[in-house]
């Protein structure tokens, strides 16, 4: 005989939660793919990599607190899931490819935006996983250095000290880049 209901209330039935994660769903699945091939995965992979990422999001929905903390928590999500992705897979990271599946016009605004994707994901590319982690959510998502520090579960001061070097490395990529033309 149960005692207290707060074990029923653990026991909540999945079409409770349904709502409110298709709710989340629907509002950050764009920004977790982003995020995503900022990290590194693959245009191919970027779909099974994202349903993942909200698979872990439907079975820690009881974690997040209030809707306010969703874009932090999902992104947290995401970078981990993006790093095992990367460790099973042993992949090099990929360039960004052309979404449209065929190349813009050159000298039209979507051939250049194309150009400076693939050269962010070049940059990117020679950041460690922690350093673009923190790079990729403090510089490209604009989130404080202590969101960071709370979705990465590292200290504020560790955050900086990665960011600090992302960004050198970043600054010497640029330089030895332009220093080829």
């Amino acid at each position: 005989m149960l005692t207290s209901p707060a074990p029923l209330a653990a026991c909540r039935p999945v079409t409770e939660a349904a709502p409110s994660f298709e709710a989340l769903y629907r509002a950050h699945v764009a920004e977790v793919g982003r995020v995503l091939r900022y990290l590194g995965v693959a245009s191919a992979d970027l779909p099974d990599v994202c349903q993942e990422v909200f698979v872990v999001a439907h079975r820690k929905l009881g974690d997040l607190e209030g809707e306010g903390g969703a874009r932090a928590w999902l992104r947290k999500i995401a970078v981990f899931v993006a790093q095992n992705h990367r460790r099973t897979r042993r992949r090099q990271r990929e360039d960004v490819d052309d979404d449209l599946g065929e190349q813009p016009m050159p000298g039209t605004p979507a051939s250049e935006r194309l150009e400076q994707r693939q050269r962010l994901q070049r940059l990117l590319a020679t950041l460690t996983d922690d350093q673009r982690a923190v790079f990729v959510l403090y510089e490209i998502e604009r989130m404080t250095m202590p969101e960071v520090a709370r979705a990465l579960s590292i200290p504020v001061q560790t955050a900086y000290s990665r960011h600090h070097a992302a960004r050198q490395r970043v600054v010497d990529a640029v330089r030895a880049e332009e220093g080829e033309r």
